[in-house]
């Protein structure tokens, strides 16, 4: 069934053009816009959160999208905060989502509330009804769904429908001075009850909020306008060219165009929607995102695991990464689901070349020097950057005893295993090789506790002074100068690829991942690492791409998160290789003693 035309007295403004094929459809609208003149030469759009929590990664592509526009064809771009539930809105999320943008990058061209025009749309209500184009309600809330109808069933029109202007004017005047409680009236737009379209059946336009303060006007109106209603009104107040929403509302386009309509507005705002960020192995529901936080599932908002923007923040995330990802991934007008490795792939790049290699080592196995002088301490000279030693270099103390990975040992190695063993050789980073000789057990648990091994004073440096091949390599740290630091390895927050989608009667909770977060209390880092700024990020050599722990980290004990891993072909090795399956691990020790 075709769905029917609004009961306007005129044409509605015609509806946005079919967008062009591929990933750039919204430039292409723009291109014809400008070509025609339709708005005079003019690009404007804007960023418009409601201020009632923190910003996602979804949010970030939308940014990107509106203020990049922006740029790119010498426009403006607007930062509107949608404040129209005092219920829900708070100057800390104003404050937050300011930040954010800042910190991706961007600058507005202005900064407005809806706020800012509550006296304009209410007259503007006015002016609907004495129009004859709205109406005071007073069905109940469960009476107006139950008049609503639904797809299958059309609405029916409510018995208040018929008031006349002057009791439509005089019970809208009460409602906005806060002579009625929550819920007895609303005030509806005149419509049709019978539409296919769902949100042209009278649709709400103010409801009361007697007792609500808001965080800019107080108690000031006791009536807020709905979002429907106020969107595209603020766009034209704004002379907005180009509203960009996601997809969701596109179905709300029509009720956005009759606003404008009826309200004769010259050269209204053209609403133009693109399919919303879904990324696997997450959720963006900002319900969701509520209960993670309320119900302490997470930290709170800046949780490392968060797709929020504060929460990638402090996990390390870039400003650059994350605009690289969001032009990655384009602009469409299908819903999909894009893969967080793509997202991972991105902070990769980016850290690739910025990220200052260093030594870490995560898990300890005490190693010994038994040729290496007692007391002795050298320094060798390890670049920043091995690619680009230009870029700088730290001095790294060695001693008689160090720490290595305990993965980086094995008693029995498998076949394709190229680390210390027992009777090999292996190269230390940038210091020496060394080569075990003995084993050492706790008598009561067997775990491995020490290694015994020699160095080649020759290999200072990390080469053979006779040519010999040494395959394997593994980072260090020195026992007596290494900064006893914890560190944060996180994994994806959700088991499953799609956790927005579960089985009838399944809590969406019970994916989430039991191992997203492993603190590791006993990580030894090098020296050079301890008087690091919070948010400096560095690639922990061999293990990943490390940032020091904005809210936790102290100079005495520092506090490391973990970006993003690094690809590790063992790993894979070993989960497939045969021999490798079988080969029995290390038991891990207990924390090196100081």
């Amino acid at each position: 069934m075709s769905e029917p035309t609004p009961p306007v007295a005129k044409p509605l403004p015609e509806a946005a053009p079919a967008p062009a094929a591929g990933e750039h459809f919204l430039k292409e609208i723009i291109k014809t816009d400008l070509q025609t003149g339709k708005h005079k030469g003019r690009v404007a759009t804007r960023f418009p959160p409601e201020p009632n929590g923190y910003l996602h990664i979804g949010h970030a592509k939308s940014i990107c999208l509106n203020f990049g526009l922006a740029k790119e064809f010498n426009g403006t771009c607007n930062l509107r905060f949608d404040d129209t539930n005092p219920e829900t809105e708070d100057v800390e999320f104003v404050d937050s989502i300011s930040d954010d943008i800042r910190w991706l990058g961007f600058e507005w061209s202005a900064k407005f509330f809806a706020s800012d025009y509550f006296q304009k749309l209410y007259d503007w209500a006015v002016q609907l009804v004495k129009k004859g184009k709205a109406y005071v309600c007073s069905l109940s809330p469960e009476e107006m769904r139950e008049y609503r109808g639904n797809y299958f069933i059309k609405g029916r029109e409510s018995p208040y429908r018929s008031r006349s202007v002057e009791e439509n004017l005089k019970l809208l005047e009460g409602m906005k001075n806060g002579e009625f409680p929550d819920g007895t009236h609303t005030l509806r737009a005149k419509i049709d009850m019978t539409s296919q379209n769902m949100n042209l059946r009278d649709p709400p336009m103010y409801r009361i909020r007697r007792d609500s303060p808001h965080h800019r006007t107080g108690l000031k109106w006791r009536i807020y306008p709905t979002y429907d209603y106020a969107h595209g009104l603020c766009d034209a107040v704004e002379r907005i060219t180009h509203s960009i929403c996601t997809l969701e509302f596109e179905s709300h386009r029509p009720l956005y165009d009759w606003f404008l309509h009826e309200l004769e507005i010259p050269t209204p705002p053209q609403q133009i929607e693109f399919a919303r960020l879904h990324i696997s192995y997450t959720v963006l529901s900002k319900r969701k995102l509520l209960k993670l936080v309320g119900d302490k599932f997470v930290r709170g908002w800046d949780d490392p695991r968060m797709p929020t923007l504060a929460g990638l923040r402090r996990r390390g995330y870039t400003p650059a990464a994350i605009r690289a990802f969001c032009e990655r991934i384009g602009v469409a007008r299908r819903d999909s689901v894009v893969d967080v490795a793509l997202l991972e792939h991105a902070i990769r790049d980016d850290l690739n070349v910025t990220a200052p290699r260093v030594m870490g080592v995560l898990n300890p196995l005490r190693v010994v020097i038994t040729n290496y002088p007692e007391g002795q301490v050298e320094e060798f000279d390890c670049p920043y950057f091995p690619e680009a030693p230009e870029k700088g270099s730290r001095k790294v103390p060695f001693s008689r005893v160090i720490y290595i990975e305990q993965d980086d040992f094995r008693e029995d190695p498998p076949k394709k295993f190229f680390r210390l063993a027992p009777g090999r050789e292996i190269r230390l980073r940038w210091a020496c090789i060394i080569k075990c000789e003995e084993v050492v057990k706790d008598p009561a648990t067997g775990a491995i506790v020490e290694l015994r091994c020699t160095w080649d004073p020759g290999s200072r440096g990390g080469n053979a002074p006779d040519g010999r091949r040494i395959q394997g390599t593994s980072h260090w740290v020195s026992a007596e100068h290494g900064v006893r630091s914890e560190v944060r390895l996180y994994d994806r927050l959700f088991t499953s690829e799609n956790p927005n989608e579960v089985a009838e009667g399944v809590d969406w909770t019970t994916l989430l991942n039991p191992k997203s977060e492993e603190v590791i209390g006993h990580a030894i880092v090098e020296p050079s690492l301890a008087s690091a700024p919070a948010g400096s990020r560095f690639q922990f050599e061999r293990l990943g791409y490390f940032c020091v722990d904005t809210q936790d980290s102290t100079p005495q004990r520092p506090v490391f998160n973990r970006i993003v891993s690094l690809k590790d072909s063992w790993a894979k090795l070993e989960a497939t290789e045969p021999a490798a399956k079988g080969a029995p691990r290390n038991k891990p020790p207990a924390p090196p003693k100081p």
